[in-house]
């Protein structure tokens, strides 16, 4: 069985006037398995959201391969294969919204793949189900929260069947409600529905339930490994002016003053644990 996305030692120029002005990511290497949810993590100018754009064909490699489910990005004619796989979920929902009315937006996509109408219906219903937003189909998208209307953009990619989403950044112009919103949808589309998650975001908590947690700094993985291996390393995430998660935070500075608590401590819940444990 192929890997969902399989990069290759890629790197990628930013070309101005047609000549290389900018190397943005240097011998990138990464495998998504089915069914995964990664994380990729950085700060602004990193690298992750360039990266993600290859995995969509939105960017293509200066040198190295992206495979899709197989397809390698490369040849034009896999295009409407791997972005059928792959779908996109970006920063601002404004841009992904189509359509006045809710289930029009959502439809937007499978009647462009050319989906039979009876099987639209059906596709909408069950994307806005996924997403909790079926009471609002007869809405105007305008009229919706933030995290309302980024949660009919991923009903919108729903509909489309992809086996994998790669959510660039979509909870960066969420208040906080609107992200809870989007993250529970995200967990429940990897749980539930078994869609590969790739999800790239600078908000240290996002990545706390990721199967796996790349961090990226001037266009190279510089870290990974689970969340509780990759977050256990608070001074080096700060030297590459990341944050970690507060609790994980508290943790390092309860350390500091002597108090005997595991270094790889993510949540609230773990933290009372190891605090009723100790003597």
């Amino acid at each position: 069985m192929p890997k969902m996305v399989d990069v290759q030692n890629i790197q990628f120029y930013y070309k101005s006037d047609g000549e290389d002005i900018m190397l943005a990511l240097k011998d990138i290497t990464i495998a998504v398995e089915p069914g995964e949810f990664i994380v990729i993590i950085g700060h602004n100018g990193s690298g992750k959201s360039t990266l993600a754009k290859h995995m969509n064909a939105l960017l293509l490699p200066t040198k190295g391969d992206v495979f899709v489910k197989g397809f390698n990005t490369k040849d034009e004619a896999n295009v409407w294969n791997i972005r059928q796989n792959a779908g996109m979920v970006f920063q601002n929902p404004d841009n992904q919204i189509v359509a006045t009315i809710v289930e029009e937006d959502v439809a937007f996509g499978p009647e462009n793949l050319g989906v039979p109408s009876a099987e639209i219906r059906g596709r909408v219903e069950e994307a806005l189900d996924i997403v909790d937003m079926t009471e609002y189909r007869d809405k105007a998208p305008h009229l919706l929260s933030g995290g309302q209307k980024q949660r009919i953009a991923i009903a919108g990619i729903i509909a489309m069947r992809p086996n994998c989403i790669i959510f660039d950044e979509p909870t960066a112009m969420l208040d906080p409600s609107g992200r809870r919103e989007v993250i529970r949808t995200i967990k429940k589309l990897n749980k539930e529905e078994n869609i590969t998650i790739v999800h790239i975001t600078h908000f240290m908590e996002e990545a706390v339930n990721a199967d796996r947690v790349i961090v990226m700094e001037d266009g190279q993985i510089v870290l990974e490994g689970t969340p509780k291996e990759v977050f256990s390393n608070v001074e080096q995430l700060k030297e590459f002016g990341l944050d970690v998660p507060q609790i994980t935070d508290l943790t390092n500075e309860l350390i500091k003053e002597g108090i005997d608590l595991p270094k790889d401590i993510l949540t609230v819940d773990e933290m009372v644990m190891e605090l009723c444990q100790l003597k």
